[in-house]
């Protein structure tokens, strides 16, 4: 699951967060843009999370888990369990937190942790080679 002792897995994990980062400014920008060319609010929605799926995936797969097999599919289903997460997270802490701006904080947080065991656990799959008993 995750060696806490393991540096390399620290700095996974900071990738992880480097590339959500861009990955969010991403999603938003696309977003924004739609907005700004009057795209229904809905459709800009959708548009901007398929297409930061697909950005999110490449980006994911070069710099946060590069070196590991992967498919599309399984990166998109990740992101629908992680949708999902959100939301109930969401629902769940609204009944405790009156802001809303926190609410969103923290289903954020604890979405995006899932969410990175997700993808290293059934997206991302180490590469098996020859050293690795492939013989």
């Amino acid at each position: 699951m995750f060696d806490w002792t393991s540096t390399a897995e620290w700095k996974r994990l900071w990738r992880y967060y480097q590339v959500g980062v861009v990955n969010t400014l991403f999603g938003y920008a696309i977003f924004a843009a739609l907005i700004r060319l009057g795209v229904n609010v809905f459709a800009a929605q959708i548009v901007s999370h398929i297409s930061g799926v697909v950005f999110n995936y490449f980006t994911y797969s070069r710099f946060a888990f590069s070196g590991y097999n992967s498919r599309l599919v399984n990166f998109a289903l990740a992101y629908a369990f992680n949708y999902a997460v959100s939301f109930v997270v969401l629902f769940v802490v609204r009944n405790f937190i009156e802001s809303l701006y926190l609410c969103g904080l923290i289903a954020t947080i604890i979405a995006s942790l899932v969410n990175y065991f997700v993808l290293k656990g059934s997206v991302f799959r180490r590469k098996v080679t020859n050293e690795q008993g492939d013989g």
